[in-house]
């Protein structure tokens, strides 16, 4: 009998713990969900807006273009719009699909070159100007790194465009309407072509006129066959014509510029490759000669006269990079 009630007693206990502890609980999240209701943003926001219709002032002005930020902290997004030309590294970043913000960009540049300059610093018998050189080479290869991913995604973009022409094209002599097909590109294309007719659809749905919303297409993407083919639309909408027929021709002929373009890269990749290669291979071997030999190159930076060879030879070097670069870089 006392064992049942010591058992009883141990329970009462325990129950009574867990239905205090759930009394607290529940009492503490009706105290935060009155004053939310009572002073959290909604009950602000719905508050300055009674108060705006009450005094009968103008609701701002609300946009539904999507502004771009350039970074997550408002100081540093203030900070960061005061400096040159941001709108171009802005679009870059966009048409790179990365995602990234300007100060993520900033911020792995600076990682980058800092990381870099103090291997090379640790390096036996490297000289500081060696490890400021190479940490500002690295400083830039976030932003190299993103204008090849936008030139990609670039290229991917203007291999689909094609077949999303003729789409427009068949859904337009189905009886769809133009933004309709926008919205079928949208859904039944892969990326990155769907995600940006996608857009274009969404602010054409929210209001934003045809001629803006394919204008904002055309500058986010920045190729010059949507460029032709906005054009195309825009002056089919003041002109008339058979709108499908144009995009038809449209489309045939970017296959064909594309198929020039790829017979030319064909042509021209053993030019590249050796570009490359007359590139990388003086730093590689002077790498490798200073490994296992520190003292046979130590003449270039300690001596005034190694240094001025260096320097020439770097410049040179620059000059033959670009020379090959424009050689084998062949525009159709």
């Amino acid at each position: 009998m006392q064992i049942l009630i010591g058992v009883l007693g141990r329970n009462f206990v325990l129950v009574f713990a867990v239905l205090a502890f759930v009394a607290v609980v529940l009492l503490v999240e009706g105290a935060y969900l009155s004053w939310n209701a009572a002073r959290g943003p909604e009950a602000r926001r719905l508050g300055r807006r009674l108060v705006e219709v009450s005094a009968g002032g103008d609701s701002p002005a609300l946009s539904i273009v999507r502004r771009q930020v350039a970074g997550h902290l408002p100081r540093l997004d203030r900070w960061l719009a005061q400096l040159p030309r941001l709108h171009r590294l802005d679009r870059l970043l966009a048409q790179s699909g990365l995602g990234w913000s300007i100060a993520t960009l900033l911020t792995a540049s600076v990682l980058c070159g800092l990381g870099v300059a103090l291997a090379v610093a640790l390096w036996p018998s490297a000289p500081a100007s060696a490890a400021v050189g190479a940490g500002a080479v690295a400083a830039a290869l976030p932003a190299l790194y993103v204008r090849r991913r936008a030139r990609a995604r670039l290229h991917r973009f203007e291999r689909q465009l094609p077949d999303a022409l003729d789409l427009i094209g068949r859904a337009l002599r189905a009886g769809h309407a133009f933004p309709t097909a926008l919205k079928m590109i949208g859904e039944e294309m892969s990326d990155p072509i769907g995600a940006e007719f996608r857009i274009a659809y969404d602010e054409i749905n929210y209001g934003v006129t045809m001629a803006q919303a394919l204008g904002n297409l055309a500058a986010r993407v920045g190729s010059t066959d949507l460029r032709y083919f906005v054009i195309a639309v825009l002056i089919q909408r003041e002109a008339g014509g058979n709108l499908a027929e144009i995009l038809g021709n449209l489309a045939a002929l970017i296959r064909q510029r594309l198929t020039l373009f790829g017979k030319v890269r064909v042509l021209s990749a053993e030019g590249r490759l050796s570009a490359w290669i007359l590139a990388i291979l003086p730093f590689a071997l002077a790498a490798v000669i200073d490994l296992i030999n520190p003292h046979f190159l130590a003449v270039l930076h300690t001596d005034p006269i190694g240094v001025r060879m260096v320097v020439a030879a770097l410049a040179m070097m620059a000059v033959g990079i670009v020379w090959m670069r424009q050689i084998v870089r062949i525009r159709v």
